[in-house]
């Protein structure tokens, strides 16, 4: 039996990636912060209805102590940690001219030394463990092209690329490799307050903006957190075995590249 670890698992897409991977069979360690504990409560306790495993842990991405105590408790309750899915992540909805230092470091705290922190941690354990594992983080469609107004989350999630590819050379020699997913839009939490945002800015209705923007959606749909746990269960998987350094869209077409 394999153990994952989901970050940002209390709702959304983390909430769906927890769900999947216990539907494959996966031992599940589900975090969040200690803000969202009811909410990850819930899921771990979803989890667990798929009979296998489940711990739920509270911790900041964004610090390293706490990132290596979501790793140390979930191999010390769990028995190992096999696969890592760092998924928390924030965005910002706002002009460039308008984004002031300490909004800039706050987005790439979340989702870039975020990401880090959980990659390298995790790695740590893998080695130590030996047997290799699995490592994935959450990019976006703004991992590959930098949007309007969202311009310092898409700059956060290229990032998250460029880290992909140097921590997949650097641990394939210890069996590890290390993937990304690039959702689209996804009818999530935070979709809707983009959606909000970008309304605000633009001066137009609730749902327009993301109406707007899913009509260049190939699929004729926005995606679900299932759409998006579904890639995530296959890189957690064996199937995946001969492939590291990738970050693929999950945007039903919106992007080819």
């Amino acid at each position: 039996m394999t153990v994952a670890h989901v970050t940002g698992a209390a709702r959304g897409i983390g909430r769906a990636i927890a769900l999947r991977l216990a539907e494959d069979g996966h031992d599940i360690a589900v975090s969040d912060l200690a803000a969202m504990s009811e909410e990850l409560e819930s899921t771990r306790g979803a989890v667990e209805a798929h009979g296998v495993r489940a711990v739920a842990l509270t911790g900041d991405v964004t610090d390293q102590e706490s990132v290596r105590r979501l790793v140390t408790g979930t191999a010390e309750q769990l028995g190992s940690l096999d696969v890592m899915v760092a998924n928390a992540g924030i965005a910002q909805t706002k002009a460039l001219l308008d984004v002031t230092p300490q909004e800039y470091d706050r987005v790439h705290a979340v989702n870039g030394r975020g990401v880090f922190l959980c990659y390298t941690e995790a790695a740590r354990q893998m080695i130590a463990q030996g047997g290799g594992g699995k490592i994935i983080g959450a990019s976006s469609i703004a991992g590959h092209k930098g949007f309007p107004l969202l311009g310092i989350y898409s700059s956060s999630k290229f990032g998250v690329r460029a880290l992909t590819q140097a921590a997949a050379q650097e641990w394939a020699e210890h069996g590890i490799t290390v993937n990304a997913y690039c959702p689209g839009i996804v009818d999530t939490h935070m979709w809707v307050e983009v959606d909000r945002d970008l309304g605000a800015i633009n001066k137009v209705g609730v749902g327009e903006s993301m109406k707007a923007m899913a009509a260049g959606i190939t699929l004729g749909r926005v995606s679900t957190g299932q759409d998006v746990a579904a890639y995530v269960s296959f890189l957690a998987g064996p199937d995946s075995d001969y492939m590291t350094g990738q970050s693929a869209l999950i945007d039903g077409g919106m992007l080819f590249v």
